[in-house]
């Protein structure tokens, strides 16, 4: 069963629960909201990453969440904490925060109003001593927000992914500790 573990104006945020990798697929794994994650994931892969977000949270207790619109029910994106795993990264086991939107949601301030709820969590009750999100320069929507978030560029972090195109590459990385976000916000 899954947990709530914060609400915006707009928003439930609940951990992930068996059967949402379905949903997930029809709703969030398009080719437009992928096209900087990747690209469109096949089931089983959604699955592996439910299992290991459900993994993280019972052993950590945090994940990545499940964005509910209070007005409609509706799954309109996902949000939360996860540990940095990519295997290129200088930095992997620190706290990474992400977000992501279905297309049919962008620019209504659904990503913002969720990393708000998870920054504070992930603060709070984690007890994060500071959070990274990862990104690149071609995604200018995902840095504007992070700068918007009161999040610093580290270039220091920045690292090369084969796994991505060209287009994508270097990963470029912000972070935000909790002074600066208490300073910010």
């Amino acid at each position: 069963m899954a947990d709530i573990i914060a609400e915006t104006d707009r928003l439930i945020l609940r951990t992930i629960d068996e059967g949402d990798a379905v949903e997930q697929m029809r709703l969030l794994n398009t080719p437009t909201v992928m096209a900087r994650l990747g690209g469109p994931k096949e089931l089983h892969e959604i699955e592996a990453k439910h299992a290991k977000s459900m993994q993280l949270c019972a052993q950590r207790g945090f994940s990545f969440l499940f964005l509910i619109e209070k007005a409609t029910g509706e799954m309109v994106g996902h949000a939360g904490i996860k540990l940095v795993d990519n295997p290129h990264a200088p930095n992997q086991g620190e706290h990474e925060i992400g977000w992501l939107v279905r297309e049919d949601r962008w620019r209504l301030g659904y990503a913002e109003e969720a990393i708000r709820a998870v920054i504070d969590w992930a603060f709070g009750r984690v007890g994060a001593p500071h959070v990274v999100a990862l990104t690149s320069e071609a995604n200018v929507p995902s840095w504007k927000l992070m700068e918007k978030l009161g999040m610093v560029r580290r270039e220091d972090l920045d690292f090369e992914d084969p796994d991505y195109p060209q287009e994508d590459n270097p990963v470029i990385q912000y972070s935000l500790t909790q002074e600066q976000w208490e300073s910010h916000s």
